[in-house]
């Protein structure tokens, strides 16, 4: 197989440990990477404020593609170069039609400047950042990225199927949590729908392209990539489409991987 051209990877659960380390081993083949000249775009569901403690870890330099295909971030200047927002309108009517189907929904916003969420929404365990509560209407922005929707007591399957059925193809939905929690940008924003945008950039086609992957949010990439890896511990239906399977994360899977594509010393 001749080496890629580029590397796509998502970071909780395939890059990154389980504590949401990157290795040592990870970094120093991150760094032969980039001193050959081999771009690599980290691809996650995060939002850019959990991005801060891991640039320098992760590489302090080119772009990243967050919010699920949402934002493209140059990382050298620390700035939005794009983003992808769901409009006010489709926000609003889609909030009402999901409370309308499933009794109990609440919801939170993305924005590039943060957060905001309504009052009953359950703040995650390790996001200690202040938002903005209130109404849906009220906190609604023009530079909204990714909408959350939750439910306390639902199973999470179920929540994401009906939710999906409910939206259509007016949004995008997808998951990469293990409770109910629904995560939905623009339509036709994916992972792989940015990807592609800065690959063709880059004069590059989807088979210059490897990807890695865990969970459902990285199918769109996974199928779009030339060459794709499920790690050993992703989720079943990503195992099921990629093309490979790579160690576990806390295994250093993408490294090893990447040490035989490029036939690197690490």
């Amino acid at each position: 197989m001749t080496a890629p051209r580029l590397v796509a990877t998502d970071l909780d659960g395939t890059l990154l440990d389980s504590e949401g380390r990157v290795s040592a081993r990870t970094r120093a083949v991150l760094d032969e990477l980039d001193a050959t000249g081999v771009p690599v775009v980290f691809t996650t569901g995060r939002p850019i404020r959990w991005m801060e403690e891991l640039w320098d870890a992760v590489g302090g330099h080119g772009l990243a593609i967050c919010s699920n295909g949402a934002i493209v971030y140059d990382v050298t200047r620390r700035e939005v170069r794009e983003h992808r927002p769901v409009t006010r309108e489709v926000g609003l009517a889609l909030a009402e039609a999901v409370r309308a189907a499933i009794p109990g929904t609440t919801f939170a916003i993305e924005h590039i400047g943060g957060w905001s969420s309504e009052d009953a929404f359950p703040t995650h365990p390790d996001d200690h950042a202040d938002r903005t509560r209130g109404a849906w209407a009220d906190i609604f922005r023009d530079d909204v990225v990714k909408i959350l929707a939750v439910h306390r007591d639902l199973d999470p399957e179920d929540f994401w199927d009906r939710v999906a059925q409910v939206v259509g193809d007016t949004v995008v939905t997808t998951w990469s949590s293990s409770f109910a929690l629904v995560e939905i940008s623009a339509a036709g924003v994916t992972k792989a729908s940015t990807l592609e945008s800065l690959a063709a950039e880059m004069g590059l086609a989807a088979e210059d392209v490897v990807a890695f992957g865990d969970m459902p949010n990285d199918l769109p990439m996974l199928e779009w990539a030339g060459t794709s890896y499920a790690m050993a511990n992703a989720h079943q239906s990503v195992q099921e489409l990629a093309d490979h399977l790579a160690p576990s994360n806390d295994d250093d899977g993408v490294a090893t991987v990447l040490a035989e594509l490029f036939d690197l010393s690490r």
